[in-house]
């Protein structure tokens, strides 16, 4: 079960997503229902680490078996959703995922991959772009040029 409920038109969702970053590009993904990019994760489930659940989330969405690097950020996030119309209180968990050992790499700029009744397409966004793009969460737009050096995995800075 979801950690995520809804009380009238609000609703609470727990989260965890990857930051999956490859020469200046940060790896985000939308779908038919989505007029904007965000990064691959979802919900985490009851009785499960967000690490586990941003695992779960790669393996379904991507079909990877990722390696996290470290936790980068925890956001909590209030917005209303352009999608539902809904209030959101969101809390989410940023990891630094790394998809060396994958295909993912060789899969092109864009790619897409159904997931149940979905389409995901899957798009390596530059992160000088991220500004111009309709991406959330927007506070990725800035903070990626935060990242050590070390841990952006080739991110190019502004």
């Amino acid at each position: 079960m979801d950690i995520s409920f809804q009380n009238g038109n609000a609703k609470f969702n727990y989260r965890a997503c990857a930051v999956i970053l490859h020469e200046g590009k940060i790896l985000a993904m939308r779908d038919e229902r989505s007029p904007y990019f965000y990064l691959p994760g979802g919900r985490v489930q009851m009785g499960e680490t967000a690490e586990q659940a941003v695992l779960r989330e790669l393996a379904e969405e991507l079909r990877i078996t990722a390696r996290i690097v470290r936790p980068l950020w925890l956001n909590q996030g209030f917005f209303q959703e352009d999608v539902d119309g809904l209030h959101y209180h969101e809390l989410c968990l940023y990891f630094l995922v790394d998809v060396s050992h994958t295909d993912l790499l060789r899969r092109g700029e864009r790619f897409s991959l159904p997931e149940g009744k979905r389409q995901h397409t899957f798009q390596w966004l530059a992160c000088k772009q991220l500004q111009q793009e309709y991406f959330y969460p927007i506070f990725l737009k800035k903070k990626i040029f935060d990242l050590p050096q070390a841990f952006t995995l080739q991110v190019e800075y502004e």
